[in-house]
């Protein structure tokens, strides 16, 4: 990776956590182990202990998982300064679903602090949502934009995510989502997969969860991001205050176009990514969307050190 081309960073979404994540970085940066610290005390409960020690039951808990890869991903961030003496230098930045807030507190829109909060929330507030309601998700593998939407609309659903070419996931009741496979085939769908999910995330039935984030969104202090992030919602920068609220809260509930954002990025003139999260997900995405750009995935301490030179 040169430093002369434009660079843009990407944070992980919910369903990339794994046990362990972030152990190795509170080990090797001071920074890491004190941005852990400041988490556990002001969550009032132990993340970093979920994070390190799971058990995998419960940091798969929504209200978990998301405090968990936000903190993950910018330890991730202020490790690579420790290890390197100076920031990562980048020009944009997006996130999946929970992952923009990530990207927002890696731009300087909110301080950790504040996106520590708005994320717990959320999490909270969308386990909630989940607990009250009867919600699946099932991906589509194969399927075109347009093909989801129609089998959206018959199956009164809705469309989750827009993740990469050939892989679109519904969201909606667990009784409505029974129609989607059949439907599915019948239009030229490759295969329709069930998803092991605690509810129906980015549909209808998180209405609850959005209202609930909104007052939270209202008074959360946030200033201009100074780079460009892409929101989810909208596939656009997200330009202002009121803009960012609109979008983060309209994104609980709406599609996270992500094959769209990222394609803006590349629009911006964006040719280069790094990825902060678990399992290298957005990395196998940027892939199928577009395998002429170079992402890295950083996960762990040993991915930075490997990195550090081609990034600096």
């Amino acid at each position: 990776m040169s430093d002369t081309k434009p660079r843009a960073l990407l944070f992980s979404g919910q369903g990339a956590q794994k046990v362990g994540m972030g152990a190795d970085l509170v080990e090797n940066s001071v920074s890491a182990r004190a941005l852990y610290e400041r988490a556990d005390n002001l969550l009032g409960w132990p993340v970093t202990e979920y994070s390190f020690k799971g058990p995998v039951e419960i940091l798969t808990e929504t209200r978990v998982c998301q405090p968990a890869l936000y903190c993950h991903g910018l330890a991730l961030l202020a490790a690579y300064q420790d290890h390197t003496g100076k920031p990562l230098r980048f020009e944009a930045a997006a996130g999946l679903s929970l992952g923009e807030y990530t990207a927002h507190a890696a731009a300087d829109t909110f301080t950790f602090e504040t996106g520590l909060h708005l994320v717990a929330k959320r999490g909270a507030l969308m386990q909630e949502a989940c607990n009250a309601t009867v919600g699946t998700m099932t991906t589509l593998l194969g399927a075109t934009p347009e093909q989801a939407r129609e089998i959206a609309e018959a199956c009164n659903v809705d469309v989750a995510n827009l993740n990469c070419p050939g892989q679109i996931v519904l969201s909606g009741g667990v009784k409505e989502m029974e129609a989607v496979p059949a439907l599915a085939k019948e239009k030229g769908v490759k295969k329709a997969v069930a998803l092991k999910v605690a509810g129906a995330y980015h549909s209808r039935l998180m209405a609850a969860a959005a209202a609930g984030l909104q007052p939270f969104l209202t008074t959360a202090e946030m200033k201009a991001p100074r780079v460009p992030v892409v929101a989810n919602y909208t596939a656009e920068v997200a330009d202002g205050a009121d803009v960012i609220l609109r979008d983060l809260e309209a994104q609980v509930c709406g599609s996270v176009r992500w094959e769209e954002s990222v394609r803006k990025l590349i629009s911006m003139g964006i040719t280069e990514f790094v990825e902060f999260g678990p399992g290298a997900v957005l990395q196998t995405m940027m892939k199928r969307i577009d395998p002429t750009v170079t992402c890295l995935s950083l996960e762990t301490y040993a991915d930075i050190v490997k990195h550090a030179d081609a990034l600096n």
